[in-house]
C-alpha cells in the first residue's frame, strides 16, 4: 500500500475552517482560501522576536479590473526603446497580496561642517577700445563670492520610511510603486487579511532595521544640503546618530503581474500599487533599436559635419 504523501519543511497543514478539509499551505503566508468551498483561512503562528506579527495594514482600494488596466496602460507607455515582444505580451495576474514591509521612524542628530558662500556685487572699472580705436574707461558689475566655515547641529525627524520584509520584491521595486498613503494606516486585525493571500516576512527584522537606517542617513544627507544657508556651500561633512528608534511591521496592499515575453527571458515582475493604481517594474529594453539609433545619431552628424565643410 503506497504511504501518503508527508508535508513538505516548507508547508504547513491545517483545517478548512469551514468545511474541515486538510489544506496544505506555504509557511510564509498568513491567509489562504479553502479550494473546495471557497472559504477565506487565516494561519496563526506564534511570533518571533525577529519576525513578530503585523502591527498596522493599509488596505486594498484599487481593485482587480483597474489594476490590469493600469499595468497595460503602463506597458503601452514603456517607450520606444521597450522591446517590441515586451509591448506586445499579455501579463498574467499572479494574485493580490498584502506585502509585508517595516515602517521606520527615528530621531536623527547631525554634526556638520562647511564652508558657506556669501555672494556680492562690486563694480569695477577697465579700459577697453571703442569702434574707433580710442582707448576708453568704463565700468562694469561683478559677482563675487566671500567664503566662511561653519560647524554646528541639526536635529531632524525622521518618519515613515518603509522597507520591504519580503525577499520576493527588492526595496528598489517597493519604492517603485510608492508612496502609500499612511495617514490610511489601520490596527491588523485578521478580518482585514481575510480572503486574501498575506505573506509572512522573510526578511528578519535586523535585516530591515540596517536597510531603513541606510536610507534614513540618505534623507539626513538631503535635508543638510537643504538647510546649508548662504548662495552656495562647499566641503560639507557630518557624522550622524540616530535615537528614539521606532520600526513596526506593515502588510500593504500590492497586486503582483508577471510577464513573460520570451522564452529565454525570465517574465518580468510588474507590481501595482493597490492603494493608488501606480505601476512599477523593470522594462527589457531592445538592443537593436538602441543600436540603429546611435548609428542614425552619427550619421546624421557625419552629414552635417560634411554640409558645414562644404559651406565654408
Amino acid at each position: 500500500m503506497p504511504l501518503a504523501p508527508s508535508v513538505r519543511p516548507a508547508e504547513q497543514e491545517i483545517a478548512c475552517q469551514s468545511c474541515g478539509a486538510v489544506l496544505h499551505v506555504d509557511t510564509k503566508v498568513l491567509s489562504t482560501t479553502c479550494p473546495y468551498c471557497a472559504s477565506p483561512s487565516i494561519i496563526h503562528r506564534p511570533s518571533r522576536p525577529d519576525r513578530p506579527e503585523p502591527v498596522f495594514l493599509v488596505g486594498f482600494t484599487v481593485n482587480h479590473q483597474r489594476a490590469s488596466a493600469q499595468v497595460r496602460r503602463w506597458i503601452s507607455r514603456s517607450g520606444f526603446f521597450a522591446r517590441s515582444d515586451f509591448k506586445r505580451a499579455v501579463p498574467k495576474l499572479t494574485h493580490g497580496i498584502y506585502l509585508p514591509a517595516y515602517l521606520y521612524g527615528a530621531v536623527a542628530r547631525s554634526q556638520y561642517s562647511a564652508r558657506i558662500g556669501e555672494n556680492y556685487t562690486e563694480t569695477e572699472t577697465y579700459t577697453t577700445t571703442d569702434s574707433n580705436g580710442r582707448t576708453v574707461t568704463r565700468t562694469r558689475t561683478v559677482t563675487k563670492t566671500e567664503w566662511r566655515s561653519l560647524q554646528g547641529h541639526h536635529d531632524s525627524y525622521i518618519v515613515d520610511v518603509l522597507v520591504t520584509a519580503s525577499h520576493g520584491v527588492d526595496n528598489p521595486a517597493l519604492e517603485a510603486i510608492e508612496p502609500f498613503d499612511l495617514r490610511s494606516l489601520r490596527a491588523y486585525t485578521d478580518a482585514f487579511v481575510s480572503g486574501w493571500l498575506a505573506e509572512e516576512p522573510s526578511r528578519s527584522q535586523q535585516e530591515c532595521l540596517e536597510m531603513a537606517q541606510r536610507e534614513t542617513l540618505t534623507l539626513v544627507d538631503q535635508k543638510l544640503n537643504q538647510f546649508m544657508p548662504g548662495d552656495s556651500f562647499t566641503n560639507l561633512q557630518s557624522h550622524t546618530d540616530v535615537s528614539h528608534e521606532v520600526i513596526d511591521l506593515v502588510l500593504l496592499p500590492v497586486w503582483s503581474y508577471a510577464l513573460r515575453y520570451s522564452e529565454d527571458q525570465p517574465p518580468v515582475q510588474i507590481l501595482v500599487n493597490g492603494q493608488t493604481g501606480r505601476v512599477g517594474g523593470n522594462v527589457p529594453v531592445s538592443t537593436t533599436k538602441i543600436a540603429v539609433t546611435v548609428i542614425a545619431v552619427v550619421i546624421v552628424c557625419l552629414l552635417l559635419f560634411v554640409l558645414i565643410s562644404a559651406l565654408q
